[in-house]
């Protein structure tokens, strides 16, 4: 048994209408090409459908038996095609990001809040994880995009460069007017106290690099696991903290001085991930590219320059 749609359609059309030349009107199909449709599909099903004379057309018990399950078959596609052509036009869908959790707090809210007003109908989920783990979700298909800085050539998913954020030092404001300098040097911070991220964290390792470049290892007087409690302890005067230069937007309300990082500037790419090989869903794709075009403005948001 071959019924196609057009056959539900024609069907019903000639149902509705009570006769085959207002059914083909509606359908802006010719009568003979109507009347043969619905030759076609009682020849498909095995039972008349209507009982036609010169003056009219009927339906026959097994037409009348067919027609609400025809309805209601017909109801649902027409459902579920709505359903897609909302889904391709963003007007309604879901879409799942998986986010380190200093970009969950700095960047997404943003990038959120903009999608929204773009996408009212779209829902947005967050998970906030660690890296390994964001790569996992993604590939899972758990999460339908990652944000985070990521190893190149990482299996399994592809990656889309979101910006560039280079480290900054984060001291306490107690300089005063001719001290009060925009930058700094790794040589220059060497011997003050370092508050640093565990060695769990990927910023540990930039910092490391950093301090390499002078022929010695970084001693932190501080360990701790969250950039939050590492600006605390600079509030407190306990000592400098290297952190990302997205990372001033939580530092924004204490009494804390930012200096740009040179001699070498080090940094890190932020990335966009997602599954390779599996297609976005159109709120995925949405997502992406309001990130791609958005990201680079969490950095815009005061400068590089002192804040108390």
């Amino acid at each position: 048994m071959n019924v196609e749609l057009r056959h539900l359609r024609g069907f019903m059309a000639v149902a509705e209408a009570g006769a085959f030349r207002r059914a083909a009107e509606r359908l802006r199909i010719s009568q003979p090409a109507l009347s043969a449709l619905i030759r076609d599909l009682e020849q498909q099903v095995g039972v008349s459908l209507f009982d036609r004379t010169t003056r009219r057309v009927e339906m026959t018990q097994a037409g009348r038996e067919f027609m609400p399950q025809a309805e209601k078959l017909l109801a649902d596609i027409d459902a579920s095609l709505r359903g897609l052509t909302d889904l391709a036009q963003r007007r309604k869908g879901q879409v799942t990001v998986a986010c380190a959790p200093l970009l969950g707090s700095v960047l997404l809210p943003g990038l959120i809040a903009a999608f929204t007003r773009a996408y009212p109908g779209v829902r947005v989920s967050l998970i906030d994880a660690g890296t390994d783990m964001i790569v996992d979700k993604v590939r899972g298909g758990e999460a339908d995009l990652g944000i985070g800085t990521f190893a190149a050539g990482e299996a399994g998913v592809s990656q889309t460069r979101l910006m560039h954020d280079t480290l900054m030092v984060f001291a306490p404001a107690t300089e005063t007017g001719a001290r009060k300098r925009r930058s700094t040097t790794w040589a220059e911070i060497a011997d003050a106290p370092l508050i640093a991220l565990t060695r769990e964290s990927g910023l540990r390792a930039l910092v490391e690099m950093g301090f390499g470049g002078l022929g010695r290892p970084a001693r932190p007087a501080y360990e701790v696991s969250h950039v939050t409690t590492a600006v605390a302890l600079v509030e407190a005067g306990l000592g400098i903290a290297v952190l990302p230069a997205i990372a001033r937007k939580i530092a924004h309300d204490r009494r804390v001085t930012l200096k740009e990082l040179r001699g070498p500037q080090v940094g890190r790419d932020i990335s966009l991930i997602a599954a390779a090989g599996r297609s976005l869903t159109p709120a995925a794709a949405a997502f992406t590219a309001l990130a791609r075009a958005n990201a680079a403005k969490a950095l815009a948001h005061g400068g590089a320059g002192d804040r108390k």
